[in-house]
């Protein structure tokens, strides 16, 4: 069950993560109880989950609003997104996303690009779907437009979800 589950998604590196920590918690536990265990220990997972992308909303809407203040608060500022790393992708609050959505909370005007994603369309097809759904502004583009509105100084903010991420800071 653990090879299935891993292989939908094997860049993800929380979904391998999630199995390692589950398939050892388990591993000794008779198999009339594994259920009930497992259960348990996803509710941890999930909480655990929920409070670091809480922080990580926290910490990054403060990004956001500084830049705000900085640009004098007249007018939204632009983030471009790609892919999907928000609530459908982990609990309650994404990661990439959670700063913009804690942002729009507190009243700070956002207005999110979101890369269509091909070929599997994560960001037309959830990234927006969420963002409707929290009440942010936002428009889809081509992948290929993001480039574009950056080199036209149109992006004031990339946040995108990354599967690696190096102590050096590279991702991928």
């Amino acid at each position: 069950a653990v090879a299935t589950l891993a292989a939908t998604r094997p860049t993800a590196i929380n979904l391998r993560w999630a199995l390692d920590r589950l398939s050892a918690n388990l591993r000794q536990v008779q198999p009339g109880e594994r259920f009930a265990r497992a259960f348990a220990e996803a509710g941890r997972i999930a909480e655990e989950d929920v409070a670091s992308c809480r922080s990580i909303g926290a910490h990054g809407s403060r990004i956001i609003a500084d830049l705000h203040r900085a640009r004098g608060g007249d007018k939204p500022i632009t983030v471009l997104t790609h892919c999907n790393a928000g609530w459908l992708a982990t609990v309650d609050w994404g990661t990439a996303l959670a700063p913009i959505y804690a942002a729009h909370e507190q009243g700070v005007p956002v207005h999110v690009l979101v890369d269509e994603t091909r070929p599997r369309s994560q960001g037309a097809a959830l990234t927006a779907f969420e963002l409707n759904g929290h009440g942010v502004p936002h428009t889809v583009i081509a992948d290929n437009a993001g480039g574009h509105l950056m080199q036209h100084g149109q992006v004031d903010l990339c946040i995108v979800g990354s599967d690696r991420t190096t102590a050096s800071g590279d991702v991928c």
